[in-house]
């Protein structure tokens, strides 16, 4: 008997927590499967693809020697999702099947053998390590994620940039078109030390990580990152690459408008429902004391919206995407924004006054 009696929620826990990072269809078929080890604190659920690699620990006393079995990830986590909650579950192996028992339910799944499980080799030689809570890492990632370049062909884009410097840690992502900075003081101060984490790697750190205030801890190093917490440890290849000059992109203007958050985001949301659907562009028109938000398609539609304020700069007509807009302002979390503007070729900057942990840089656009 490899496990024998354990409850349902107990097994289902660790799996869904790796499970995350795994394909139903794989180059290698072990590549679908979970490992799970058997050991003395209960059992370790392990998945891969080779560029991240998952370990979550069920922590139980389990009868038995240590062994180990992989079988398929998405297929254990929908039968054990299938039986009811507070289930007893037993999981026998024979040969290469493992049988899977739960009240009267039996499902006979097939097995691959453990020692064809392709860990990643540790490459954290001479890593950083730093910690800090789990519930300040996952704001933080959240703050950025949202301006990561999807398949972009200058694939260092496709991830976040993470920068340990001193006593602060700073997070940056960008596609070209936007780009998103934060940062947050430290206890201890760290050697400098920047890696690109991929963008597998944040999307699976923003559904581990909770909001609590247990501490994380951060090893990195030139090819790898270890980030564990909790039960969990993750290990990721990071991307290599030179990411962009940030501080040469996030701009220096005069022009500044001070306004309630909410207002704007709401006035941007009823302005973007008239937007061109391809090009989604907006006008923001700048006068004395006036902010118009103008927005047009191509059915000669058009939708118009006046927010008053203290402007006091020269009048400006520029225009933007209202998602990436949209973005930045949806993603602070703040009861007032200040825009920052230029000309009308220059980007306008988002920061939340008194603060500058938090900058926003967004292209202009043709309209």
């Amino acid at each position: 008997m490899f496990i024998k009696q354990i409850d349902r929620n107990e097994l289902l826990k660790p799996l869904q927590a790796v499970v995350g990072i795994v394909e139903r269809k794989q180059p290698l078929p072990i590549l679908s499967n979970v490992l799970i080890k058997k050991n003395k604190e209960g059992a370790k659920f392990i998945t891969t693809d080779l560029e991240i690699q998952i370990e979550a620990q069920l922590r139980a006393e389990l009868d038995g020697a240590e062994s180990s079995i992989t079988i398929s990830a998405k297929k254990l986590q929908d039968i054990l999702r299938a039986i009811p909650d507070n289930s007893a579950v037993s999981l026998d192996n024979q040969e290469n099947r493992l049988l899977v028992k739960a009240n009267k339910s039996k499902f006979n799944l097939q097995t691959l053998p453990a020692q064809d499980f392709p860990m990643l080799t540790e490459q954290l030689s001479g890593a950083a390590k730093i910690e800090i809570q789990q519930g300040i890492l996952r704001r933080l990632l959240g703050s950025v994620q949202y301006a990561m370049a999807q398949q972009d062909i200058r694939y260092y884009l496709n991830g976040v940039l993470l920068v340990i410097d001193g006593t602060s840690i700073k997070l940056i992502a960008t596609d070209g078109h936007r780009l998103a900075f934060i940062s947050e003081e430290l206890i201890e101060s760290h050697n400098k030390q920047e890696v690109i984490l991929s963008r597998k790697t944040v999307n699976e750190l923003l559904k581990l990580l909770t909001d609590s205030e247990e501490l994380v801890t951060l090893e990195l190093a030139e090819k790898q990152v270890r980030i564990s917490f909790t039960d969990i440890v993750l290990t990721s290849k990071v991307i290599d690459g030179k990411f962009p000059d940030y501080n040469r992109v996030i701009p220096t203007h005069t022009n500044h408008l001070t306004l309630d958050r909410l207002t704007i985001l709401q006035a941007l949301q009823r302005a973007a429902i008239l937007s061109n659907e391809k090009f989604r562009g907006v006008r923001l028109l700048l006068t004395e004391k006036n902010l118009r938000i103008i927005s047009s398609n191509s059915e000669q539609e058009e939708a118009q919206e006046d927010i008053e304020n203290e402007y006091q700069g020269a009048p400006l007509d520029i225009g933007f995407n209202v998602n990436y807009l949209l973005d930045g302002i949806n993603n602070i979390n703040t009861q007032t924004i200040t825009l920052s503007f230029g000309d009308q070729n220059s980007s306008l900057l988002i920061t939340i006054p008194g603060k500058a942990d938090y900058k926003y840089v967004v292209m202009p656009m043709r309209i």
